[in-house]
């Protein structure tokens, strides 16, 4: 089990969500062991593969989006506020799925924005009879291995790794036991050194934070800068700071395979309608 020194100290906000996470952490292994998540691990239903359905999509996903979504249930973030502080985390799910996005990112951190584990667990049920459904991801700041069997205990297929939040001999072993557990990580980056260090430890999906955590500066030239550094092999992630279609344009022009995007389709109304502009689905193409 990784120690304390699993975290590098960052001089951002993320310093203050592990501090609060630490506290998180020790009350939900005192409330559920890791021997009660494995046996919730031994019934759960397979991972779907996350970076495929991020390459190609669904059944579902419209045949002329360009490129991949991953929606994500937000309901705040610490720079900007409270969105929607009574989302429904399945209906949003479900409008997510019925507009075709690849994956579903279920932001579980309660403190700075708002979510919960239950969330991810809520909305993997509903998906349960679904074999067209999107892959889960895990959005959380992660140092532990029992935060890996939390995931995966609660229906996760994927998870958030952040280089700058850890030791890179920490990442590795991370990446390593998170696909032991049958899902893929997704690992974040804000700068080259970082990608480095990513690659360095096996990442295979890359997101590219637009973000500067340390101004909350938004800029999609990060992911036009460190594109060029990533191997075709790799599945390329844009992350934060897409509002636009011509946003959405200007990641895939770059080379990402797939968008995560939260707050503009949290914010924006018409859920599935801002989905589908996001995938660059033409304007008038069927529903």
């Amino acid at each position: 089990m990784p120690e304390p020194s699993a975290t590098r100290e960052t001089g951002t906000f993320l310093d203050r969500i592990v501090a609060a996470r630490r506290v998180r952490l020790a009350e939900d292994r005192a409330a559920r062991p890791e021997a009660a998540l494995a046996e919730l691990i031994e019934g759960a239903p397979p991972a779907r593969d996350f970076a495929a359905l991020l390459r190609h999509g669904r059944a579902s996903t419209p045949g002329e989006a360009r490129v991949r979504l991953i929606a994500e249930i937000k309901r705040a973030s610490p720079s900007k506020g409270v969105f929607d502080a009574d989302l429904d985390a399945v209906e949003q799910a479900s409008k997510y799925a019925r507009a075709g996005a690849a994956a579903i990112s279920v932001l579980t951190e309660p403190d700075f924005f708002g979510g919960s584990i239950d969330d991810l667990a809520a909305v993997s049920v509903s998906f349960r009879a679904d074999g067209d459904r999107p892959a889960l991801l895990r959005k959380e700041f992660i140092w532990d291995e029992y935060q890996l069997l939390q995931a995966r205990a609660h229906g996760a297929d994927a998870l958030l790794l952040i280089v700058m939040l850890l030791e890179p001999d920490v990442l590795a072993s991370l990446i390593a036991r998170t696909r032991e557990l049958g899902m893929e990580p997704l690992i974040e980056v804000h700068d080259e050194a970082e990608l480095r260090i990513a690659l360095d430890a096996g990442a295979r999906v890359l997101g590219v934070n637009n973000r500067n955590l340390r101004t909350f500066d938004e800029d999609l030239g990060t992911t036009e800068r460190l594109a060029g550094l990533v191997s075709s092999e790799a599945t390329l992630v844009a992350e934060s700071a897409i509002r636009s279609r011509a946003d959405a344009e200007r990641m895939a022009d770059a080379g990402a395979h797939a968008l995560l995007v939260g707050e503009a389709l949290v914010t924006g109304g018409d859920v599935e309608g801002r989905a589908r502009e996001f995938m660059l689905v033409p304007a008038g193409a069927a529903r």
